[in-house]
């Protein structure tokens, strides 16, 4: 006997009894951006792989290790699960000549891809959350997408959210930083793992990322890249700085804080939690002003974030969050040949006015059909039998308030379930 097929490790099903957190907090997230002016923009989930090797930079950890690409077999064109967001949307902005009359306030919501270790909070299928502003230059721009943040997290009821700042400083100031933090490393061989000494001469800063413990002293004691900032840097970050001071919003400045891809210059944030283990990063992003010119396009200024969809709604589950339910407003219930034959007529006439109504199918006798209603979450039984059809009417019966079945004509059930 062949094995039941399951999902792909790291995959999993979204099943019905969690269908109503994630609709809760897919509508909060449009309505949340509709707020800040931001639109929607679908992309593909599968790119060249050139994109993410261009963009995402060729000696990060996702490039190296994560993707999941592939050759097409028609063309030999080499193809990858979007692993983040950004630089399909880059793209898509890019070929189809979006900046051309006006800056981009962009947004996109759907899977992303990356072979990782499964565990809470990563998994090799994963949602993400992106916001992206392409044509804005200004500190402006970056305080506005944490104030945005900031608010999305009091419309979630989410607690134990902090904020940690930093800046990468010009291209021309983390070339400098990064020869010093060569040189530094370079005099502490001995005490480099084997992921360090991979990236020493490749992607220092990522070196400052690591969760060795026994590197922290050696990372805590390296040069800081904000003794290398260039003037327009300094007051670029001092300028966000006194917005998010002047808004109340709380911040640490975390000079660690590099990011794992290589396209980010200037600003970047992260908002994290103690709830979620290891994996407490729920929302990251920042600025990245030369990944359009990367790309192909005509350089212009970039900023966004992204936050992880699983991990967000874990924490919200860690701290109580109910969603509402989903339940439909009536069960309609059916007996006898003329009620079954009237019964999906009556169906779409109450729809028509906006309620949600579910109709008994399959058969079974009145005392079945009535505890699949009740069982169905529904607010009301709509009852409908030969002897009601004759007469013109249907019975309503309340399931969840005790409140007693009564009988009205039919053109007045649809005025009596939204009563």
């Amino acid at each position: 006997m062949s094995k039941t097929l399951q999902a792909v490790r790291g995959m999993n099903d979204i099943l019905p009894q969690d269908a109503a957190l994630w609709e809760c907090f897919e509508d909060t997230i449009r309505a949340w951006l509709h707020s800040y002016g931001y639109t929607q923009i679908r992309t593909p989930i599968v790119e060249s792989t050139d994109l993410f090797v261009r963009s995402i930079g060729e000696v990060t950890d996702i490039v190296e290790k994560e993707m999941y690409s592939f050759e097409d077999r028609l063309n030999g064109e080499r193809l990858t699960l979007r692993p983040e967001g950004t630089a399909s949307c880059v793209r898509a902005v890019v070929e189809h000549n979006l900046l051309y009359n006006a800056p981009q306030r962009l947004w996109y919501m759907g899977a992303m891809f990356r072979h990782e270790r499964p565990q809470k909070g990563r998994y090799r299928q994963f949602h993400q959350v992106g916001v992206e502003s392409l044509g804005f230059e200004g500190p402006d721009m970056d305080a506005e997408h944490i104030l945005m943040t900031a608010r999305l997290w009091k419309l979630l009821g989410l607690q134990d959210v902090a904020l940690e700042i930093n800046t990468l400083g010009s291209a021309e100031a983390r070339q400098q930083y990064r020869n010093r933090l060569i040189a530094y490393f370079e005099q502490h061989g001995g005490a480099l793992d084997e992921d360090a000494k991979r990236r020493l001469h490749t992607n220092p800063l990522r070196i400052l990322d690591s969760k060795n413990p026994a590197m922290q002293t050696l990372i805590e004691a390296a040069p800081k890249l904000m003794d290398d900032l260039d003037d327009f840097s300094r007051q670029h970050f001092e300028s966000l700085q006194a917005t998010l001071t002047q808004a109340g919003i709380k911040y640490r400045i975390n000079p660690r804080l590099v990011r794992g891809l290589d396209y980010y210059n200037a600003t970047v944030f992260e908002w994290v939690t103690t709830k979620l283990g290891a994996q407490g990063t729920v929302c990251a992003g920042g600025r990245y002003d030369s990944l359009i010119e990367q790309i192909g396009g005509k350089p212009a200024p970039a900023c966004g974030f992204a936050m992880g969809i699983e991990r967000l709604l874990a924490l919200m589950q860690e701290q109580q969050f109910v969603p509402p339910t989903l339940a439909a407003d009536a069960y309609l219930v059916h007996a006898g040949d003329a009620a079954g034959e009237l019964a999906p007529k009556i169906a779409e006439t109450l729809r028509d006015t906006g309620l949600s109504v579910v109709l008994h199918c399959g058969g079974g006798s009145f005392k079945s059909q009535m505890k699949k209603a009740d069982v169905s979450g529904a607010r009301f039984a709509v009852i409908l039998g030969d002897e009601e059809v004759a007469a013109g009417e249907a019975s309503v019966k309340p399931l969840r308030d005790g409140g007693e079945q009564r009988r009205f004509k039919l053109d007045k059930i649809a005025e009596v379930l939204s009563a």
